[in-house]
Order: structure tokens, then C-alpha cells, then sequence
């Protein structure tokens, strides 16, 4: 692919991530006002007429009736509690925190895709999940005297959440429609986050609901970046953009939230970040293009209201196979 196509993909990339960094910001926003359970319901259910509009773009004819009910049920159960993890780790912890944690996703992608997938992983890719787990680590420091908190277990299992996700939708390829992967969880999430309202529930004023309908359209913004950027650029080249999240995470935690890195966290997520451009770069090397768990998952995490780019490009473009 030329390299103008790259440097296009790139750019788009980029923007896609200052969306999902602004999606993202906005939930902290609401979340210091509003449990993260009602956030997540106002978002995900004024979200459902966006997508609504692109899944009458689905021409394949069928139901909701899934072909492979035990393994997307695994899935969309997992997308949900991602965006329920996800929502509750942003509303609680520093932004860049939160980044860095959900950036051990592609190294769980690359465990998962070991029994989910029949992936063999070789020593090299071994040694760059260590390094990325010792990463993690860093930024946790247990038994430093710092409290792990729920918004740390929650970040954690978001990242579990996410690569499960990733991986299921791997394995499952072209064999289901777009519109059961997409619908099934925004479903169920608004039964869940629905009941959540009987439990803590405050009136959201005008101007937050609104806050809530941003983050619908910035899902939606972010994905549709992000859809241009694959069909721009090499996948190799434009997933490593995931981590510019890092530096948009800075920038609003400084003006917005009043946040500072630290050293931990600096350097953890340095070391995330060579461990996962390692494990891009070693499936680049591979020719085998069936077995890229890391770079057809696209790397951001998934929630219910910013759902994978790939399922929403198989919508509007007909495609029907694999999601590369």
C-alpha cells in the first residue's frame, strides 16, 4: 500500500482516537455527578437510534436467531460488562490510569487466542506479554502502600471483557450477521443498566442528558474515523495509534480533571506500549494473514456505545467474511 495511504491512515487513526479520548472524557464528566450505571443506560439508549439508522443498511436477509448461540451470547455478555467495567474505571480513576490499564488488551488477546483460536504463540511473543504484564504491575504497584481501589479491578476486567470480545468475534468470522452482533448487546445492556435505575437512580438535568447524546454521536464519530483509517492504511501502521490515547488522556486529565502523571504511570505505560508494538509487529512478520488475532481486533475497547468498527464496515460495505 503506498505510503500516502499510511500516512492518510494514520491521520485518520489519530482523530478516531481523539474521539473515543473525548467519548471517554465526557463519561468522566457525567460520572463525578451520576452512578456510571445511568450513564452508560442514557448513553447506550440514545446511542440505539444512531445505529439503528446503519443497521437498516443490512441487506442480508435473516433474524436475530443466532447460528452459534453459545458463542455469541459468550459474546455479547462480555461487551456488556466491558462497557459496565469501562464506564464505572473512567468515572472513578485518573483518565491516563485507565488507558494504560486497557492497554494490556491486545497481550490478553494474544493469551486468549491460544485455546479460542488454536494460535501458537512462540517464545518471543511469550517474553513481550511478560514484559506488558510487568507493565500492568508497575502502574498497580502492590504493596506499595498505594490502595488498590474497584475503579483498578474494574479497568482490569474491562480489558479481560474487551479481549474476549475480540477474540470471539474472531473466531465466529463471517459465520453470523452484523446485526446480531451489534444488537444482542445493546439489548441486553439496556435491560441491565435499565434495572441498574431501580437501585441508584438521579435526575439528569437537560444539559448532562445532552452530555449523554455526545457520547452516543463520538462512538459513532470514532468508528466511522476509524473505518476510514483501515481502508486507508496498513493494518500493522494504523493500530499502533491506539496508544495516542495516552497523550489525549494527558491533555484533558491537565486542563479538565486537574490529573498529573505519575512516574508509575509513565513508565508502565511505556512498557505496555513497546510489549503490544512488539506483538503488532511480530503477527505483521507472520504471512499467514488467517492468524492476526492483535491486528483484526482494531485494539480499542469495546463498549456499548462505540461498538466494533469492523461490524459496522461489514454493514455498510457488504462484508460478509472476515473482519481484516
Amino acid at each position: 500500500m503506498a505510503a500516502s495511504g499510511n500516512i492518510r491512515g494514520i491521520g485518520f487513526a489519530l482523530l478516531s482516537m481523539g474521539a473515543f479520548a473525548t467519548h471517554d472524557a465526557v463519561i468522566k464528566t457525567l460520572g463525578a455527578y451520576y452512578p456510571s450505571l445511568q450513564v452508560l443506560f442514557f448513553s447506550s439508549l440514545l446511542s440505539f437510534p444512531l445505529i439503528s439508522m446503519i443497521l437498516v443498511q443490512e441487506r442480508t436477509p435473516g433474524t436475530l436467531r443466532a447460528n452459534r448461540p453459545a458463542w455469541v451470547a459468550l459474546r455479547s455478555v462480555c461487551a456488556m460488562m466491558a462497557g459496565v467495567f469501562g464506564f464505572y474505571a473512567f468515572s472513578v480513576l485518573p483518565l491516563a490510569q485507565v488507558y494504560v490499564i486497557l492497554f494490556s488488551a491486545p497481550l490478553l488477546i494474544t493469551i486468549l487466542s491460544i485455546p479460542l483460536l488454536g494460535e501458537k504463540v512462540g517464545i518471543h511473543r511469550w517474553l513481550a506479554i511478560g514484559l506488558g504484564l510487568i507493565g500492568v504491575l508497575i502502574v498497580l504497584r502492590p504493596g506499595s502502600g498505594q490502595a488498590l481501589s474497584l475503579g483498578h479491578l474494574a479497568a482490569l476486567l474491562a480489558a479481560c471483557c474487551s479481549a474476549t470480545v475480540a477474540v470471539v468475534t474472531r473466531k465466529l468470522g463471517g459465520t453470523e450477521r452484523p446485526l446480531v452482533l451489534l444488537m444482542w448487546p445493546m439489548l441486553g445492556n439496556l435491560l441491565v443498566t435499565g434495572a441498574g435505575l431501580t437501585i441508584a437512580y438521579v435526575p439528569m438535568q437537560l444539559p448532562h442528558l445532552g452530555l449523554a447524546g455526545m457520547i452516543a454521536v463520538l462512538g459513532l464519530i470514532g468508528n466511522f474515523l476509524m473505518i476510514m483509517a483501515y481502508r486507508a492504511g496498513e493494518a500493522a501502521i494504523v493500530a499502533p495509534m491506539q496508544y495516542s490515547q495516552i497523550i489525549w488522556a494527558s491533555v484533558y486529565g491537565w486542563f479538565i480533571f486537574s490529573e498529573r502523571l505519575d512516574a508509575a504511570t509513565v513508565t508502565g505505560a511505556g512498557v505496555i506500549i513497546i510489549s503490544g508494538l512488539y506483538i503488532v509487529w511480530r503477527e505483521r512478520s507472520r504471512g499467514d494473514d488467517s492468524q492476526r488475532p492483535v491486528l483484526s481486533s482494531r485494539l480499542r475497547t469495546e463498549t456499548v456505545t462505540a461498538p466494533r468498527s469492523t461490524l459496522i464496515q461489514r454493514v455498510l460495505f457488504n462484508r460478509s467474511g472476515s473482519s481484516h
